[in-house]
C-alpha cells in the first residue's frame, strides 16, 4: 500500500532575516543544493512572520539587536522557534537566532565584559565530535577546533536537555542542540566571500576578515551546513513516518 503523502512536504523553509548585511549566505547554498523552497521574511521591517504549521524548516540569522531590545518583533518571533521546536522542525539559529532559540527555551541570555569579534575558532566539546552536523570536522589529527568568523557580545545559558557542542574560552557556550533538529551557533560558519564584502566595512576598527580566512570558513561551512540539511530533513521525515 503506497504512503500516504505528507503535506508539509511541500511548505518551505523560512529564513528570518534581522538586517540587509547579514543574510544567509552559505547556509542559502546548502537550502539550494538541496532543492529547498525558502521564503526569506525581514521581521525588522515589520514582515509577517510565518506560523511553524506553514514551515518544513526554520533558520533565524543574527543582527545587532539584542533578545531583551525593545523590537515588536523579538517576542513573536521566540514564540515561532519555540513552535517549530515542538513540532519537531528543522531549525537552525545563528548568533542572534542562537539566543533567541535559547531564550525561547527558557534559558537566561546575558550580555558579556567584551565583544568576541573576527577570524577565529570553537573547540568542540566531547558530544560536539559525536554530533552528525559538526562531528565530522574532527578527524583525531588535526585537533578538536572549528574555524569560523565571531561577531558577539551577548551570550546564553544552555537550555533544559541541550547537548553542549562548542565552547571557546570566552564564550563557553558556542553551540547546542535540542533533539535531533534544533541547533544553535554563536558563532558563524555562513559567511562565504560576499557576505565577507558586506561585512568588511562594518567591522571594528582593526578587526579584519582576509580572504584566506574566509575562504577556510567558507570551506567548512559549506559542508556544515549542507549536513545540517541532510541530517535534520532526514531526521524530520524519520519522525513523520
Amino acid at each position: 500500500m503506497a504512503a500516504t503523502p505528507d503535506p508539509r512536504a511541500a511548505l518551505p523553509w523560512a529564513v528570518l532575516q534581522h538586517v540587509a548585511h547579514e543574510g544567509p549566505g552559505s547556509i542559502g547554498a546548502a537550502l539550494a543544493d538541496c532543492g529547498i523552497d525558502v521564503v526569506g521574511v525581514r521581521p525588522d521591517l515589520e514582515e509577517r512572520l510565518p506560523t511553524a504549521d506553514q514551515l518544513s524548516g526554520l533558520v533565524v540569522m543574527g543582527g545587532p539587536m539584542g533578545v531583551h531590545d525593545d523590537h515588536a518583533w523579538l517576542g513573536p518571533e521566540r514564540d515561532l522557534l519555540r513552535d517549530a521546536v515542538e513540532r519537531g522542525l528543522p531549525v537552525l539559529g545563528v548568533c542572534l537566532g542562537a539566543q533567541q532559540l535559547a531564550a525561547a527555551l527558557g534559558a537566561e541570555v546575558t550580555t558579556g565584559p567584551r565583544e568576541e569579534v573576527g577570524p577565529g575558532e570553537v573547540e568542540l566539546t566531547a558530544e560536539g565530535r559525536r554530533d552528525p552536523v559538526l562531528g565530522p570536522e574532527y578527524n583525531g589529527l588535526s585537533g578538536t577546533t572549528v574555524p569560523c568568523v565571531h561577531w558577539h557580545r551577548d551570550t546564553f545559558a544552555l537550555p533544559s536537555g541541550a547537548v553542549h557542542l562548542a565552547a571557546t574560552r570566552q564564550s563557553p557556550h558556542q553551540a547546542f542542540r535540542i533533539g535531533d533538529r534544533a541547533y544553535g551557533l554563536q558563532f558563524h560558519l555562513e559567511v562565504d566571500a560576499a557576505l565577507a564584502d558586506a561585512w568588511r566595512r562594518m567591522l571594528p576598527d582593526g578587526v579584519a576578515l582576509g580572504a584566506d580566512d574566509v575562504a577556510r570558513v567558507e570551506d567548512v561551512g559549506r559542508r556544515v551546513l549542507r549536513r545540517f540539511v541532510d541530517v535534520t530533513t532526514d531526521a524530520s521525515d524519520q519522525g513523520r513516518s
